[in-house]
């Protein structure tokens, strides 16, 4: 049973996030009306996966649903995706220092295999973006802190978004993200705190500025 649940709930989360990486290229705007049949169209599908996309972006708060009007988007500004950004990097740092000896190597172990995964030739940018939050989210596990836990948990789809379009359009990305988070890894492994904080810091400052010039006005 929990298999099929998994499975059903696959194709609302695809949508849901292919609608979240148009309003952050600036494809879809605030104020946009997002309609059922469209969405069930280019997907393929019924209606079903489809409003439970729009009911998963309701609660988040990314669209809202008005009364004879329909799903309407709210749509992220450049100073919400920058916030959300900084947000992410602020928890990250907090959470290295809760970081028991324990958890350190736990979470470096997580973090190895994560690598591997990221390393491999096949992997495309969305499923690269979503190793990436699971490499990160795997300091917030590790800091024992529920509530980082539930405050990272909700960037979640927003993070994986602005991180899928930051990726896009140049080759280096990829390979340098790669790098820096096998160097971030090495020196947390090694106990080296500070330089692991600062390689996270430079790592996550950089995502917003690739995103900043290709937004739309």
């Amino acid at each position: 049973m929990v298999e099929n649940r998994k499975v059903d709930n696959a194709l609302p989360k695809l949508i849901k996030e292919s609608i979240i990486e148009d309003i952050m290229k600036g494809e879809i705007v605030a104020g946009d009306k997002l309609v059922e049949a469209e969405y069930s169209q280019i997907f393929g599908t019924s209606r079903a996966p489809v409003r439970e996309a729009f009911y998963l972006l309701t609660i988040e708060g990314i669209v809202k649903k008005i009364p004879r009007k329909g799903t309407i988007v709210k749509g992220f500004s450049r100073e919400e995706m920058s916030d959300i950004l900084k947000i992410r990097n602020f928890l990250e740092q907090l959470a290295i220092d809760k970081l028991t000896l324990k958890a350190r190597e736990n979470c470096t172990h997580e973090m190895r295999k994560i690598i591997l995964e990221m390393e491999k030739k096949e992997v495309e940018i969305r499923e690269y973006a979503q190793l990436n939050y699971e490499f990160h989210f795997q300091l917030i596990l590790a800091s024992g802190s529920e509530t980082f836990r539930n405050i990272y948990s909700r960037l979640g789809s927003p993070l994986i978004s602005l991180q899928t379009f930051s990726l896009m359009g140049e080759d280096d990305v990829v390979k340098n993200s790669l790098k820096e988070h096998k160097e971030f890894e090495k020196y947390l492994s090694l106990g080296e705190i500070e330089k692991a904080k600062s390689i996270l810091n430079s790592h996550n400052e950089a995502v917003f500025p690739r995103i900043e010039g290709s937004l739309k006005d």
